[in-house]
């Protein structure tokens, strides 16, 4: 066993287990034992499993986003403040101002990527799951918790549409395997990019779409995509129906939270209020149009008050 799986064989072995048991219930269901589609869906019930135990850090997540949405034009103000200042302690107390600003926003940047960084090791794990099945199969690996050399040998020669879970574009010669991969590979990138575009562009106040931070995410719109279009043909078919799976599921969540909980100055919430608006014009009811939050003022030194100049007495 090499280093890297010394460090995921927890992680596998959980893997392992999650796929054995949904494997066994549809088989109890009805789906065929052995090399099937039930291997298939075990993976799709690895997505499941995962992304409902992550549902509270999603929340997290959610709430950070925003924080991080409402600080912006604060944020901004800082950033407009130490503009032209270079010197150390410029630079010591435009980050210390920063700081603070994350605290009373109780957000911070790390933690609206809680659930993609803890899904990475998972990802591994699964990566190396189905590359480890062959020497499985072989005897030649030792078994990974319920994977023996008999369920090794199912897993990989268990197919989507003529791809099996063990296939990897440049590690085959069937064409028609490619050719699955290949639309696998296109829906993961897409499923990507349509997941991070409708949590930027839909449920973010104007003032979060401007500035260093919101070009950073416009570039990560599109970057993040390309990685997984290029790097996709090293991964094997089960990654890619997981992370595809995983996608899908994070676009429900986010179109279920951004529908019924819209970020504060968003697109997302001027529909939301014109639809209210709507159904309450139906009952003859007239609803109050919420009152724009101003931007805060510029950080920086208050402005003393200027007496007004007395007129001096005639002596």
């Amino acid at each position: 066993m090499g280093f890297f799986d010394t460090i995921l064989f927890p992680i596998q072995w959980v893997v392992a287990w999650i796929m054995y048991g949904s494997h066994q219930l549809f088989t109890t269901l009805g789906f065929e034992d052995g090399p099937g589609f039930a291997w298939v869906l075990s993976i799709v019930a690895l997505v499941v499993v995962i992304r409902i135990v992550l549902i509270p850090l999603f929340f997290k997540q959610i709430k950070a986003s925003r924080g991080m949405q409402m600080m912006q034009p604060e944020l901004q103000a800082i950033q407009k403040k130490y503009k032209n200042k270079k010197d150390p302690s410029s630079r010591e107390a435009m980050g210390r101002e920063t700081m603070e600003l994350y605290r009373k926003h109780g957000t911070n940047p790390m933690a609206s990527c809680l659930p993609i960084l803890l899904q990475s090791p998972i990802f591994f794990a699964l990566f190396r799951v189905l590359y480890n099945l062959r020497p499985i199969a072989d005897g030649t690996q030792e078994p990974i918790g319920p994977i023996d050399a008999a369920v090794a040998g199912d897993i990989e020669e268990s197919s989507l549409f003529g791809a099996q879970l063990s296939d990897v574009f440049m590690q085959t010669d069937d064409w028609g395997a490619r050719i699955t991969i290949l639309f696998l590979i296109v829906a993961m990138s897409a499923t990507t990019f349509f997941t991070q575009r409708q949590l930027t562009m839909k449920n973010m106040p104007k003032a979060a779409l401007e500035g260093p931070m919101a070009n950073t995410q416009k570039m990560m719109l599109y970057v993040l995509p390309l990685i997984f279009l290029v790097s996709g043909v090293n991964f094997p078919v089960g990654v890619l129906i997981y992370w595809t799976i995983t996608n899908l599921w994070s676009m429900g969540q986010q179109f279920y939270t951004i529908k019924r909980m819209p970020a504060p100055g968003s697109e997302a919430e001027r529909i939301l209020n014109e639809k209210r608006a709507a159904k309450a014009a139906k009952k003859g009811i007239v609803l109050e149009e919420p009152t724009e939050i101003e931007p805060p003022k510029p950080v920086g030194q208050r402005q003393q008050p200027v007496r007004k100049n007395r007129k001096k007495k005639k002596k």
